[in-house]
C-alpha cells in the first residue's frame, strides 16, 4: 500500500521516486506475478500458493498521477488505487477527469475509500451508512462507476462497521495491519504492507518479499475497537490443528508506546495468548507474529486495534 510519491515533506506516507521503480523491480525479479482487481478475485479463492501482488495506493494524491501513473502505464502494471470522493479535485488531488483517464485501462481499478476520510470508526452505524452511500452515489454520477473493493480509512474498523460495507454492496475490504492474504483471512479484514520512506528502505522491502501466509482459524477478540475497560485486550491467535510448529513464533506490540517483544503464553498445541505489559495509549494498538520457515521464509501475521476517543 502506498500513498503519496516524491512528496518529501510527509515521509510517513510518502516514498521516493527511485525507491518505488526499485520496488517494482525487486518484485519483477522476485518471481512474483503482478495481479489485477479481477484476478485478485480468483486468486483469494484458490489454495494455489503462486507468488502474487496486488499493488495499492491510498488517497489519490495528485503525485500519484504525476509520478507513479507514468511508470505503471508505461509497464502495464495492475493496481487499484482507493479514492475518497470529498477531496477529489481538491489542492493536491486527483481530479475527476484524471481518475476517468486512469479508469479507462483494463489494468487499473478505482476502489471506494468513504466520501470523507474522516475517523468513521469513531461514528456511529448511521453517520458510517450514510458517508459510505454517498461515495457510492458520488462515483456513480462522476465516473457511472462501481467497485466491489472498500479500503477502511487509516485502516481502522470495528464489527459493525465491517457488517455496513458488507450490506452496501462490497466484496472485499482492506485494512493497513501487515501481513499476506490467504484462505483464513477474513475479506472484510484484508491486510496490506504499508510501504513509506521508513518502511520502503530496499533492504526491508527484500524481506516484505520473503513473507508467506500465516493462517489462523480464529483472533480473539473478534472487536478491534477497544475503550479504557477492555484496553489492553486480551489476545488469543488459535491457529489450525497439526498445521505449523508454533513453537519459534516471535511476536512484537507497541503497547505503552514502544515496540517490545512480547510473552508468550502457550495455552494449547495451536492456541496461543499473547501477554501485554500495559495499555495501547495511541491511536492505533498493534501486534506482529513472525515465524521463520527452513525455507528463509517469514511467516507474518498483524493485527491492529483502534482504541476508542483516545
Amino acid at each position: 500500500m502506498y500513498h503519496r510519491f516524491e512528496e518529501n515533506k510527509y515521509p510517513s506516507t510518502n516514498i521516493k521516486l527511485d525507491e518505488f521503480q526499485s520496488h517494482i523491480n525487486l518484485i519483477k525479479n522476485s518471481g512474483y506475478k503482478f495481479i489485477s482487481h479481477e484476478e485478485f478475485k480468483e486468486s483469494i479463492k484458490s489454495k494455489n500458493i503462486e507468488k502474487k501482488i496486488l499493488l495499492t495506493i491510498d488517497d489519490g494524491f495528485l503525485s500519484f498521477y504525476e509520478k507513479a501513473w507514468p511508470i505503471l502505464k508505461k509497464q502495464k502494471i495492475p493496481f487499484i488505487i482507493f479514492v475518497n470522493t470529498k477531496n477529489v479535485g481538491s489542492t493536491g488531488y486527483m481530479n475527476w477527469e484524471q481518475l476517468e483517464e486512469i479508469s479507462n485501462f483494463k489494468f487499473t481499478h478505482i476502489g471506494n475509500h468513504s466520501h470523507s476520510h474522516e475517523y468513521l470508526v469513531d461514528k456511529n452505524d448511521n453517520e458510517i451508512k450514510e458517508d459510505i452511500e454517498e461515495s457510492i452515489s458520488i462515483f456513480k454520477k462522476k465516473l457511472n462507476h462501481e467497485t466491489d473493493f472498500f479500503a477502511y480509512p487509516f485502516g481502522e474498523y470495528k464489527i459493525s462497521y465491517k457488517k455496513i460495507v458488507k450490506d452496501l454492496g462490497f466484496k472485499y475490504a482492506f485494512g493497513q495491519h501487515s501481513g499476506v492474504i490467504d484462505l483464513s483471512k477474513d475479506k472484510f479484514e484484508l491486510p496490506r504492507f504499508p510501504i513509506n520512506e521508513k518502511y520502503g528502505e530496499t533492504e526491508r522491502f527484500k524481506r516484505i518479499l520473503k513473507t508467506i501466509a500465516f493462517p489462523y482459524k480464529k483472533i480473539i477478540p473478534e472487536e478491534k475497537y477497544i475503550n479504557d475497560t477492555n484496553n489492553p485486550p486480551k489476545v488469543k491467535i488459535i491457529f489450525f490443528e497439526n498445521d505449523i510448529n508454533l513453537k519459534n513464533i516471535s511476536c512484537y506490540s507497541n503497547e505503552l508506546n514502544q515496540w517490545r517483544k512480547s510473552k508468550i503464553i502457550y495455552l494449547k498445541e495451536n492456541e496461543l495468548e499473547i501477554v501485554l505489559e500495559g495499555k495501547f495509549n495511541t491511536e492505533r494498538g498493534r501486534i506482529n507474529c513472525s515465524l521463520r520457515e527452513n525455507t528463509g521464509e517469514w511467516r507474518w501475521l498483524g493485527i491492529q486495534f483502534v482504541i476508542a476517543e483516545l
